[in-house]
């Protein structure tokens, strides 16, 4: 399963499921890698892990969108 963090209250993170949208709350200690507000994390029996190569596609994804609609406001 894919999730995007959504955000981190002390020691906790907030996921959100990509594909349904909900939201679980997960402990800081239990992801392997750096997290940020962001980040994705792939579940893989039972750990969590953060995929930088898919958080760096959905982010150039998000800065393509942002520019067409910038070009699209300017026109």
């Amino acid at each position: 399963m894919k999730y995007a963090v959504d955000r981190i209250e002390d020691n906790i993170v907030i996921i959100e499921d990509i594909e349904t949208k909900e939201k679980e709350e997960i402990l800081i200690t239990d992801i392997v890698g750096q997290v940020h507000e962001g980040s994705i994390i792939i579940k893989k029996d039972n750990i969590y892990v953060c995929d930088i190569e898919e958080e760096e596609v959905r982010r150039k994804k998000l800065r393509e969108k942002l520019e067409r609609l910038k070009n699209l406001k300017d026109n």
